[in-house]
């Protein structure tokens, strides 16, 4: 004879596990708030970069410090400095990009619907976003972000040692061999699965 307490357990478990999911909720608030720190950093180092364009000492000293590698300390505003230097900004808005799509990616797709389908701000990405997707711009993300900071060494080269100008030229192509794989695991995968459901 059937047990009905057995049912109402096995119910309570699946439940408990599926409710587990909300646990991830502070990670991603935990995220929202380096997104703060990070638009925070943005702006000091603007600030320091517009008022060393004007000639403020202490800004100058800032920016300086910022670009410097090894003993090789710049000894003016330059053309190259400035580029390090924009260059870091971008670096910090491809992060918080980055941010973003995990935040907002990987709670639609881990915890909840967000209900943006008819709001006129959803991101034209997250209509279509699953884990395989995430993980594919996550990818993408990241060969970008790896991508300044190697452009960055490349502008300074002359600072760096030429292993370390090697070694991060081999991170690059790890990333990029990575990134590939990704996207051939995942097409493979789709692929199954239309040849399936149409079986």
């Amino acid at each position: 004879m059937h047990d009905p307490s057995e049912s109402t357990k096995l119910r309570t478990l699946p439940n408990l596990i599926f409710m587990s999911r909300w646990l991830q909720l502070p990670l991603y608030l935990g995220l929202i708030f380096a997104q703060g720190v990070y638009v925070f950093h943005f702006w000091v180092e603007l600030k320091d970069l517009i008022l060393a364009a004007f000639g403020n000492e202490v800004a100058l000293n800032h920016i300086l410090d910022a670009v410097t590698v090894g003993d090789a300390r710049p000894t003016k505003l330059n053309e190259t400095t400035i580029m390090l230097v924009v260059l870091g900004l971008i670096d910090v808005v491809m992060i918080s990009n980055l941010l973003i799509m995990v935040i907002v990616g990987g709670y639609e797709t881990f915890v909840s619907r967000m209900g943006l389908e008819r709001h006129p701000d959803q991101p034209e990405w997250l209509s279509h976003v699953n884990a395989s997707v995430l993980k594919t711009k996550l990818a993408m993300a990241i060969i970008g972000i790896s991508s300044i900071h190697l452009l960055k060494t490349f502008i300074n080269a002359a600072s760096y040692d030429p292993t370390v100008v090697m070694q991060q030229t081999v991170i690059h192509v790890v990333f990029l061999l990575s990134a590939m794989a990704i996207a051939y695991t995942d097409r493979i995968t789709t692929v199954t699965q239309q040849h399936q459901s149409k079986h």
